[in-house]
């Protein structure tokens, strides 16, 4: 099954072809209403713990050790893993995050997740 899963900024506005909108963070995004979000889902537990969060701190020479180490507590976190997916078999998913780097940040790792194990 081929699922489709796109990455936002939650403060671009929301658009037609997001699909279901869905902030994968755990700290709601400062500036931003709910109503304007106009969000299918807020699934907190699928980011990453705040442990793991503050020592990634956005410093892009810890991406490849941050990515390592969400995909350990992704792994360990079937119950929002399996929610996630279930609605990506409804359509496409807009992956919605706060953080400033639009390359190195948890929806983009959590994207990469999703799209590895696809066929799993």
């Amino acid at each position: 099954m081929a699922f489709k899963i796109a990455v936002k900024r939650i403060y671009e506005p929301p658009a037609a072809d997001d699909g279901q909108r869905v902030l994968v963070d755990r700290i709601w995004p400062r500036g931003v209403s709910k109503q304007d979000a106009a969000l299918t889902l807020w699934l907190k537990d699928i980011a990453p713990s705040d442990e793991l969060r503050k020592w990634f701190g956005h410093e892009a020479v810890r991406w490849a050790e941050f990515q390592e180490r969400y995909r350990a507590e992704l792994d360990g976190n079937g119950a929002a893993v399996t929610q996630l997916r279930g609605l990506l078999g409804n359509g496409k998913v807009t992956l919605l995050y706060g953080a400033h780097d639009e390359e190195h940040n948890n929806a983009v790792a959590l994207a990469g997740y999703l799209s590895a194990r696809a066929h799993n």
